[in-house]
């Protein structure tokens, strides 16, 4: 991530029961945002859908950083906990 991003806003905790839909399917953070998937338990596998081949599974302590407008989607395991936090660069 560029350096100076401050953090914006933190998802709840989801779990792969209680993960929202549209996470599962092929979604994106908007211009200027970054995404950050922290795992905090269990594991998630996330996949950039331009790159199928690129999946990256992560266990807990374990995070992806999630570039402005890449799409994505995530897979949540059994046990997975995990949040998501949005930064930005500061506002003047």
């Amino acid at each position: 991530m560029p350096v100076g991003l401050e953090l914006v806003r933190t998802t709840p905790e989801f779990t792969d029961t209680t993960v929202p839909p549209a996470l599962l399917s092929a979604h994106r953070v908007g211009p200027a945002v970054w995404g950050r998937l922290r795992v905090r338990a269990g594991r998630v596998l996330f996949v950039f859908e331009d790159d199928p081949m690129h999946v990256v599974g992560l266990s807990a302590g374990e995070q992806v950083d999630i570039p402005p407008l890449r799409v994505h989607h995530v897979e949540a395991l059994a046990g997975a906990r995990f949040v998501v936090e949005f930064y930005r660069m500061p506002r003047d």
